[in-house]
């Protein structure tokens, strides 16, 4: 009977015949999923490898009712950032043996999310998982019926099972705090778009650690991440004594000492910069940039298993502390002259 089997191609019937299981059973083992017992477990492999079944993912798929494949919504822009984290998430997902399929769209388009969620919806995808770089992208998805889990990664000040996150409200804070221990009075924030969540965390963390220190507070003025904006931002900025700049993110960071340096003013010398991100080449600016360090591959496998416990344990989904952040010190930074 064994040898009929081997003769054609074994299918996950046979295995759980052989090792007088069900074929639910077969399927938890082969995906690795908790609540089979040790000796059961033995047994199917013992059959699995005997049989020499090796499943397709279609009938995987069959059996499972699911496709190991994850639905992934990115922005469209090539931000430090973002591009990062769908990066880090997408390697997490293939060392767990699930497929991505990312489908990216314009920042704040709430036509392009919903189209991309149904594109994603068609193939079958097991959970969806969302980059938000703007909040009303991320109300439309969560508006939308899916029937699969939804995983955002979003800064926010509200806790969600299924929101993973950097803690971008005390990262921006140790940026603001570090400035002022140096002895800075005035610090001036150079902020990313208003719409974005990570901007909108951003300028809440360098207000009230200002605020904590009685210190003025401008309007922060608003740029679009890129160094471009950072430039044109740093052409106008009102510097004077004492005058300290908190920017977004690394990039505005980078067209801001371009935009000093044209104006002949010396950094640290003149005027202290903090950045945001630690991009690989903010060590070897001119100055070195201090700035607050993610960890990117961290908050990806948070992501995906984030995901593993949502499909396979829904009920178990539990919320999650942001992850924390590190403040880099270089020679961007040095007490006022």
């Amino acid at each position: 009977m064994t040898d009929e089997r081997s003769a054609r191609s074994a299918n996950i019937f046979d295995v759980a015949r052989l090792a007088g299981v069900s074929h639910q059973t077969v399927s938890r083992v082969l995906n690795d999923m908790p609540n089979v017992r040790p000796a059961t477990r033995a047994r199917v492999e013992q059959a699995i490898a005997q049989l020499r079944y090796s499943p397709s993912p279609a009938a995987r798929a069959l059996v499972t009712r699911r496709t190991r494949t994850i639905g992934l919504i990115t922005p469209a822009v090539s931000d430090y950032g973002p591009t990062s984290i769908a990066m880090q998430f997408s390697i997490a997902a293939r060392a767990e043996r699930y497929s991505v399929e990312s489908v990216s769209i314009p920042g704040g388009n709430a036509s392009a999310a919903r189209s991309a969620v149904e594109e994603l919806l068609r193939q079958r995808v097991d959970a969806v998982v969302i980059v938000v770089v703007d909040s009303t992208v991320l109300e439309v998805v969560r508006g939308l019926q899916l029937g699969v889990p939804l995983v955002a990664s979003v800064s926010s000040p509200r806790r969600s099972p299924f929101i993973v996150s950097m803690d971008q409200y005390r990262g921006a804070r140790s940026a603001a705090r570090h400035l002022v221990e140096l002895g800075h009075t005035r610090i001036v924030h150079l902020a990313g778009p208003a719409h974005a969540p990570d901007a909108m965390e951003r300028i809440r963390g360098w207000r009230d650690e200002l605020v904590a220190h009685r210190l003025e507070i401008d309007e922060p003025h608003h740029g679009d991440w890129s160094a471009a904006s950072g430039h044109r931002l740093g052409s106008g900025l009102d510097i004077r004594a004492g005058s300290a700049v908190f920017v977004a993110n690394d990039s505005m960071a980078i067209g801001l000492l371009s935009a000093l340096r044209e104006r002949g003013l010396r950094v640290p010398d003149d005027v202290s910069v903090v950045g945001f991100d630690d991009i690989p080449e903010a060590g070897y600016l001119y100055p070195p940039l201090t700035t607050v360090r993610q960890d990117f591959a961290t908050l990806g496998e948070l992501m995906m298993q984030k995901v593993l416990i949502a499909v396979e344990e829904p009920d178990s989904v539990t919320e999650d502390t942001p992850l924390p952040t590190h403040l880099v010190v270089r020679q961007s930074t040095s007490p006022p002259r």
